[in-house]
């Protein structure tokens, strides 16, 4: 049989409809479609893709039972070793782990396994009749500080080894970034609370609105009865240029933005949530979460949003299926190009507040490519006399965030780096016993599927060292 050059097309929502809703843009693979991209796997008995996964999914076993129609065999496959399946077929930049390795993608575009990931985790999620079932107890207590990506992931794996674990959610709704930081339409919530009650059917005790740090610290939760603590707590601090202007009304951190609209639900007509909604709007930054904030920023009514990214579009790190949806919904990208001040004009009601002012556009630079830095990437140098001026009446800062620093003050003895990340050895042990940490917490901010594997490797590290010290 020939083998199918390209991957088959995953169904979308059209540009012009999506734009303006916040319903999922990708609609995922029929039955018959899955199968038939399934059958384009080659079964490479050396399975480079499963070394490129950071939970090492069985890949060519569940999609060899996809070819078969056996959906619910193969997701019983990928539940082995992940705990988030329909959240990874979703938001997993496969196109830099499994898919890369792939040996058919050599000649032709690679299997689409993300895709089929997703496919067979919905298939589940519709047609389960039966629920997980708690495994019998060992007796032994574990903390899990935050119920993000990394934290979920040890929960889970401690849960199914017998742990009686007890998850520590600073929010009101569990799921961590999962919730606040990524938008409905690319990630529905309704997907995140599946998977977070097939972990509470497990047995795991999710405690929300308590904050690791102040709420309770991580000595209390050894004086509680807990052997051992995880602490997965992410990395919510955002960063800003300190340039001027940053203090003005109508501008944002893309992680107050995206947790007022996410969370707080402000794409609803029947919500009161405080936020900036039409107007013109410039997101500075090119990850997803930039373009996660340009594409919320239209959805809540904006007539123009720009991104303002001082590389170009190679150097772009968004996942290019994030910005190619960006882009096709009218996302007006300005590359090579830095902020340097945000203007604003005074309180109209005092004009004399003008620390209470609003944003009246963003004053740039244009720069242009020279020698690469440290990590290999081209700096961007300023190019002088190239000033120009962009009307916009918000501006989202989305350059990056940083680990909470409360964490530092939950326990003596506690190590961390300059940049605030927590200091863990290569089996995500800190520097107090009986303390693991990773994901974001550690690594500061990264992807969902790297924080999986941070939490898979703590889960690994606290059973064996529960075992010999519990």
């Amino acid at each position: 049989m020939a083998i199918i050059p390209k991957k088959h097309e995953m169904p979308t929502q059209s540009a012009k409809t999506r734009a303006r809703n916040f319903n999922e843009v990708a609609l995922g693979y029929s039955a018959e479609v899955a199968v038939e991209e399934a059958k384009r796997c080659l079964n490479c008995k050396n399975r480079p893709c499963v070394a490129g996964c950071p939970v090492n999914v069985n890949i060519p076993d569940f999609i060899s039972l996809v070819k078969t129609g056996d959906f619910e065999g193969a997701y019983q496959i990928i539940n082995k070793t992940s705990s988030l399946p329909a959240v990874c077929g979703r938001v997993c930049p496969q196109e830099t782990q499994c898919e890369q390795r792939c040996t058919l993608g050599i000649k032709f575009e690679p299997v689409g396994i993300g895709r089929l990931e997703r496919f067979v985790a919905d298939y589940h999620n519709d047609t389960a009749q039966t629920v997980e079932q708690k495994p019998k107890s060992n007796g032994i207590k574990v903390a899990v500080v935050g119920s993000g990506p990394s934290g979920l992931t040890c929960a889970g794996d401690l849960a199914k080894k017998g742990y009686e674990v007890s998850v520590f959610e600073a929010l009101h709704t569990a799921g961590g970034v999962l919730v606040y930081g990524i938008p409905e339409f690319r990630l529905p919530k309704s997907i995140v609370k599946k998977e977070v009650d097939g972990l509470k059917a497990l047995g795991v005790d999710i405690q929300t609105n308590v904050v690791i740090g102040k709420t309770l610290t991580v000595d209390e939760l050894f004086s509680a009865g807990y052997k051992a603590v995880f602490i997965g707590s992410g990395a919510g601090l955002p960063n800003f240029m300190n340039i001027k202007g940053e203090s003005l009304k109508g501008v944002y951190s893309a992680n107050e933005f995206l947790t007022r609209s996410n969370l707080m639900k402000a794409y609803r007509e029947d919500c009161d949530t405080p936020i900036m909604k039409g107007g013109f709007v410039a997101v500075v930054g090119g990850g997803n979460v930039a373009m996660d904030a340009a594409r919320t920023a239209l959805r809540l009514g904006a007539e123009k949003v720009y991104i303002v990214y001082r590389r170009s579009m190679d150097e772009i790190p968004a996942r290019r299926e994030e910005v190619e949806h960006a882009m096709e919904e009218g996302i007006d990208f300005r590359l090579l190009c830095n902020p340097v001040e945000i203007l604003g004009y005074n309180n109209p009601d005092n004009p004399r507040d003008i620390k209470n002012g609003f944003v009246s556009g963003i004053k740039c630079i244009k720069m242009e490519l020279g020698e690469p830095d440290a990590k290999g990437r081209r700096r961007p140098v300023p190019i002088e006399g190239s000033e120009f001026t962009l009307k916009v009446d918000t501006v989202i800062m989305a350059i990056g965030t940083s680990p909470n620093p409360l964490i530092k003050n939950t326990t003596d003895g506690l190590n961390v780096n300059d940049h605030g990340g927590i200091i863990v050895d290569e089996n995500g042990l800190t520097s107090k016993i009986g303390v693991y940490a990773g994901g974001d917490a550690v690594t500061g901010a990264a992807t969902v599927i790297s924080a999986m594997g941070a939490g898979k490797l703590a889960a690994k590290s606290i059973d064996e060292y529960l075992k010999n010290n519990g």
